[in-house]
């Protein structure tokens, strides 16, 4: 056990708040970390027009706060830039421009390299977390469309085409003017290199103009696909009915097999390995082959609709963190079972709702009557997630994975104390090969020494 691998996520923002050698003593001494992942960014306290809030605010639904103070605030306004100057010429041949160096680089870019050499000095390993497809400044085009070629009005994650050339092209430069400015950087750990699903619309992601291209030169009858699966979201917007429903209530595995979504759905997991294998690419062409690979990934049987296939991704990373993050899987619920109600007036809520937590898989026993059970948690609120189905999504991503990559199972820090405990013990009690807790601005000492005690 002492050796198991035990990774925590940092904003730069706390690495500024706390100082290296502060922070890291807490990770090393208190919790026993074994790796650090941050974020090539610095930041300061900005106002609403000029930042981005933080916590995220999940597309509004967020009430979360932080554990650990950031300028003397648990939720604030801030501004950002680079840590270090970015190279214009890598990325002449794209159509993404990269992030300018501002006040904030000159004042305080320095810290990200100095805590990245601590880390690696105190014996971790480090990594980046980047977006897999998430260039400066997405454009219109390269924005993910529904079946009837419109880009959804509500989306949790602000996410591109996997399919689109501008943003690949986009993804290499980026990666060599990392490991170039950071050579010691263990590797890059990518998120979202899948289509999210957190709203009902983002799960019918995406029938653009690069997808629609990619398919037709990888196979695929995209125009078949694309008319089916608008039928089905024409169905779910104004046809759904409670007979319906009943036909879809046990397990999205079984939805799965629909006509309508078959052919859909290989299509969104072939594209997702081969944005995988892109990344793959640029990852050893810029750092050399000793560099890793890490995806993020949504848990079965979400990662049915994302298009994350394990056993693919696996051919192409070093380990995959599926994600626990059990305040987003009740949120699910709640924006699919709005969206539902909302556009098929005739639905029964318990019914809808008992349907929607079956398909996702989130009880072993009783299931509430009403969406307002499945809110998002406040800061003092247990998840409303037992640990069964925890336990058998991570038995379903090993058994996905068949031990072809490293599994780090990705437990988010958000909550009450005895809750955070609670997820994290399963997970240790598990036989994932490690964990990755996200982020610590959400664990307070007392989630260190918990940390510290339950993994050692």
């Amino acid at each position: 056990m002492a050796n198991r691998f035990l990774g925590v996520t940092v904003l730069s923002d706390f690495i500024q708040n706390e100082g290296v050698e502060p922070l890291l003593e807490n990770l090393v001494r208190r919790a026993g970390v074994t790796a650090v992942a941050c974020n090539p960014t610095v930041t300061a306290p900005a106002d609403a027009a000029t930042g981005s809030w933080q916590p995220p605010d999940d597309a509004g639904a967020s009430v979360r706060e932080f554990d650990r103070p950031l300028w003397g605030r648990h939720a604030l306004w801030v501004r950002g830039g680079p840590s270090f100057h970015p190279d214009p010429e890598l990325y002449a041949g794209t159509p993404y421009a990269p992030r300018r160096a501002n006040d904030l680089t000159e004042l305080n870019g320095a810290i990200v390299g100095r805590f990245v050499r601590a880390a690696k000095a105190a014996g971790l390993r480090v990594y980046f977390q980047v977006g897999a497809v998430q260039p400066p400044g997405l454009r219109e085009e390269d924005t993910p469309r529904l079946p009837d070629g419109r880009i959804p009005a509500r989306r949790m994650a602000a996410t591109g085409s996997l399919a689109s050339p501008g943003i690949r092209a986009y993804n290499r430069a980026y990666a060599h003017d990392l490991f170039r400015n950071y050579p010691e950087v263990d590797g890059l750990r990518v998120d979202w290199p899948e289509y999210p699903c957190y709203q009902l619309d983002e799960a019918f992601q995406d029938f653009g103009a690069p997808v629609a291209a990619w398919a037709v030169a990888h196979g695929f009858d995209f125009e078949a696909i694309q008319r089916r699966v608008g039928e089905l979201y024409r169905v779910l917007h104004g046809g759904l009915t409670n007979a319906v429903l009943d036909r879809f209530a046990n397990t999205l595995t079984e939805l799965r097999d629909h006509p309508a979504v078959r052919d859909w759905l290989r299509l969104k997991s072939a594209l997702s390995e081969d944005l995988l294998r892109d990344w793959r690419e640029a990852v050893t062409g810029a750092g050399g082959p000793g560099k890793e690979l890490s995806a993020n990934a949504f848990m079965p049987p979400f990662s049915h609709l994302t298009g994350l296939d394990f056993a693919r991704a696996a051919m192409h990373c070093e380990s995959i963190s599926p994600k626990l993050y059990t305040m987003h899987w009740a949120l699910m619920v709640r924006f699919w079972g709005d969206t539902l109600l909302a556009a098929n007036p005739g639905l029964d809520e318990k019914h809808l709702v008992h349907t929607l937590v079956r398909l996702f898989d989130l009880s072993d026993g009783e299931i509430p009557d009403s969406l307002d059970a499945y809110d998002y948690p406040p800061p003092d609120q247990p998840h409303p997630i037992p640990n069964g189905p925890q336990r058998r999504k991570i038995d379903q991503a090993l058994a996905a994975t068949n031990g072809k990559a490293k599994v780090y199972a990705l437990v988010h820090g958000y909550g009450p104390l005895d809750d955070f405990r609670r997820r994290l013990q399963l997970v240790a009690d598990s036989p994932v090969d490690g964990v990755w807790i996200n982020r610590y601005g959400y664990l307070s000492d007392a989630k260190l020494d918990a940390i510290g005690k339950i993994w050692r």
